[in-house]
């Protein structure tokens, strides 16, 4: 697989996920309707689905790669949806994640 498809797949899987959690967040922290839950329910089983495409034959080293774009989407949502922008704090700390999980998916391994 190549690295855009698996990006494309870490990014909707974390699109997925946040939406997901965002859901039962807005329900237990804003007063949100309970009916938000089921939009989330289908995010998360979206979420779940996509990382089982992550091209890796262990799921562990899948997730941790993904660990990485989680916490870089997760600050673009803080800043698109919430409308917080992120200080150089957060965006200092997701580069250095980003990178990490670069180096855990693309680093050669032997066979």
């Amino acid at each position: 697989m190549t690295a855009p498809s698996t990006l494309a797949i870490y990014a909707g899987a974390a699109i997925a996920e946040i939406a997901g959690c965002f859901a039962v967040w807005a329900w237990m922290r804003q007063g949100a309707s309970a009916l938000w839950l089921i939009p989330g329910i289908l995010s998360l089983a979206v979420f779940a689905w996509l990382l089982t495409l992550a091209p890796s034959d262990f799921a562990g080293r899948a997730y941790a790669a993904y660990g990485g774009v989680y916490i870089a989407a997760s600050l673009a949502w803080l800043w698109l949806v919430e409308k917080q922008h992120p200080d150089t704090w957060d965006m200092t700390g997701a580069a250095i994640c980003v990178l990490g999980a670069a180096i855990i998916l693309f680093a050669p391994r032997a066979a």
